[in-house]
């Protein structure tokens, strides 16, 4: 009896990338050089989460399974030398989750081929993995298409006797995006002292639940905008932009041992001032009609901000310290220089906050603070990724064993890539794709 030459499993017209309820179909491939006698053939089809309290460990805590699925495509008999070929088709569930896999958990999908041979003989076994992308269609979230945004106040000492008042506001063209958008930005900044405050960073955050009996919170910043500081007596105005790299949609739907959730960080260096926004990854962009079109302007998104956030702003303080000499109508307003621009956190530092920071309700924010205490949720900062990365249409899948795919870093491209465009660029595409819509 010898040995198999070939023993494969190839999907019908090469397709790897299946959506809830479709059929995946294809054929076992088995060639031998010499007669192989057998119980029979089995072919499985299986999907199932796993998560586990260890890095990478591939011995689960808990397991959620979504398909296991048995066909057997042959009885007890002998294999002739040369090449056979057994067909094989699965209808998947509808309620399934996205494929994902990250550093404390996966969801994954494989078909498995199964030789039984006779007693004392060796069983042959040949596995293949396929993904499925269970699309999320942003224009089914309510409100999807209105600006999000928060704001912050801050009083604060300095030269051991003075008071000061901060003021930070950041305001989000859309609550949803697809990867290869744009997030567009708007920051205010009051500076109702005479010190000058330290840079403004803008980030967004991914945040990965594992729920497993003592449930890991797994956070990495995904991209990071820097921008100057703002001087003693100002208004500074602050407007950038995140391409939104390949990455995981939000919720994973269907899942209920992993979630999946992104953020907007503003944080403002001395005095320390954090706001969040939360935001939606999906697949399917917004639909923005010349009736549901987005407002550009600072003043119109801070009009429609109180009902479009789940972050509801508050006021700032009416009184001012009077030694400070300054009043909202004393303020000279100024646009905020960028000072960096980047697709990766360049510090590679975990992320510290509190176990509240990212809530969704009135004045809660991510600020610098221990780590909970063990009884508490666990923070740490994620290296892994989702593996393959999803666009919407007819695309292959990139599977890697990279830790992290992200756009390049704009300040040290080895090959030609053009830096995003500027706000006033974007508005100005923006105004003019509407305008010819109308």
């Amino acid at each position: 009896m010898g040995k198999l030459q070939e023993f494969c499993i190839t999907y019908s017209n090469n397709k790897v990338v299946y959506a809830p309820g479709e059929s995946i179909s294809g054929v076992v491939k088995i060639r031998t050089a010499n007669s192989l006698q057998y119980k029979g053939i089995k072919v499985n089809c299986q999907g199932a989460c796993g998560v586990t309290t260890k890095r990478n460990d591939p011995v689960w805590s808990l397991e959620e399974p979504y398909l296991n699925s048995m066909l057997s495509v042959a009885d007890k008999g002998v294999l002739a030398p040369g090449e056979h070929s057994f067909a094989f088709q699965f209808v998947l569930p509808f309620a399934i989750p996205t494929s994902f896999e990250g550093t404390f958990g996966k969801i994954t999908y494989h078909v498995r081929a199964t030789i039984d041979t006779p007693r004392f003989s060796k069983d042959y076994k040949a596995l293949r993995p396929f993904y499925v992308l269970n699309m999320l269609n942003l224009n089914k979230v309510p409100d999807i298409e209105q600006p999000s945004c928060a704001v912050t106040t801050k009083k604060f000492n300095y030269l051991l006797v003075r008071v000061g008042t901060l003021m930070l506001k950041t305001s989000s063209d859309l609550k949803g995006y697809v990867p290869g958008q744009v997030i567009r930005l708007s920051t205010e900044i009051h500076n109702k002292s005479g010190k000058d405050t330290g840079y403004v960073l803008a980030s967004l955050v991914q945040k990965v639940t594992y729920r497993t009996k003592r449930p890991i919170i797994d956070v990495r910043t995904i991209a990071e905008v820097e921008g100057a500081g703002v001087k003693g007596g100002k208004h500074a105005e602050w407007r950038e932009q995140i391409i939104v790299p390949p990455l995981p949609q939000s919720g994973l739907d269907c899942c209920s041992l992993i979630d999946v959730d992104y953020f907007i960080q503003v944080s403002l260096k001395s005095p320390e001032a954090v706001v969040v926004l939360p935001i939606y990854i999906g697949n399917i962009p917004v639909n923005l009609t010349p009736t549901r079109s987005i407002p550009i302007s600072p003043g119109a998104a801070s009009a429609l901000a109180p009902g479009a956030a789940g972050v509801m702003p508050s006021a700032p303080p009416a009184e001012e310290d009077p030694e400070d000499g300054l009043c909202a109508g004393g303020f000279a307003s100024e646009p905020l220089p960028t000072k960096s621009h980047s697709q990766q956190d360049p510090s590679g530092q975990p992320v510290t906050m509190l176990p509240g920071a990212f809530g969704h309700g009135p004045g809660t924010a991510m600020l610098p603070g221990p780590l909970p205490d063990p009884s508490a949720s666990l923070f740490c900062l994620s290296t892994g990724a989702t593996i393959p990365f999803f666009t919407d249409g007819n695309v292959n899948p990139i599977p890697t064993s990279c830790s992290l795919i992200l756009p390049p870093e704009y300040s040290s491209c080895d090959f030609p890539q053009e830096p995003p465009p500027s706000y006033e660029e974007s508005c100005s595409s923006v105004n003019s794709s509407v305008n010819s819509e109308q």
